[in-house]
């Protein structure tokens, strides 16, 4: 059985075919994935990844709920390490999530693919985003959080990223 953290930190490109703790006005993307025309086969591989990185990104999202960034940090992708301090990036998502107070509703709003070229601010690579729609308790209306993934050199999607926004 597979054990919660090798499904988040760990959700191979084989079982599924095909941040650094993100800031706001991160550049855009070098290529945006085109979502047409694919294969049925390509579809069908398509939505079972999404749904693997929905479930992946849900169990991050689960984890800097019950205040785990730390464990968010020690599964990501070496890429994010080098770019953000453990501290930093817990400190960070504590005082973001302090702010806003406790979720009170969450859905999934997209999932996203990018590949950045090198020269970007966003290390070179290719990334999957899993955006959600959260109401807090201390926040008006609902923020996007946003949970990103790499493509590690070992084949590996690892988490590169949470923010707020």
């Amino acid at each position: 059985m597979k054990t919660c953290r090798s499904i988040l930190f760990a959700v191979s490109m084989a079982s599924s075919g095909f941040s650094l703790a993100q800031q706001p006005g991160s550049p855009a993307p070098a290529t945006v994935l085109q979502q047409q025309p694919f294969t049925s086969e390509q579809r069908v591989q398509i939505a079972r990844q999404n749904a693997e990185m929905s479930k992946a990104a849900g169990l991050v999202i689960q984890l800097v709920d019950q205040n785990k960034g730390g464990e968010v940090w020690e599964g990501a992708s070496s890429v994010a390490k080098s770019v953000v301090t453990k501290d930093s990036f817990v400190q960070q998502i504590s005082a973001d999530r302090q702010k806003l107070g406790a979720p009170v509703t969450r859905s999934q709003v997209a999932v996203t693919r990018a590949v950045y070229a090198a020269g970007n601010q966003v290390p070179a690579g290719n990334y999957i985003n899993v955006v959600f729609a959260t109401k807090f308790t201390n926040a008006p209306r609902p923020v996007r959080e946003l949970v990103s993934f790499r493509l590690d050199e070992d084949k590996t999607w690892r988490v590169s990223g949470y923010s707020l926004r």
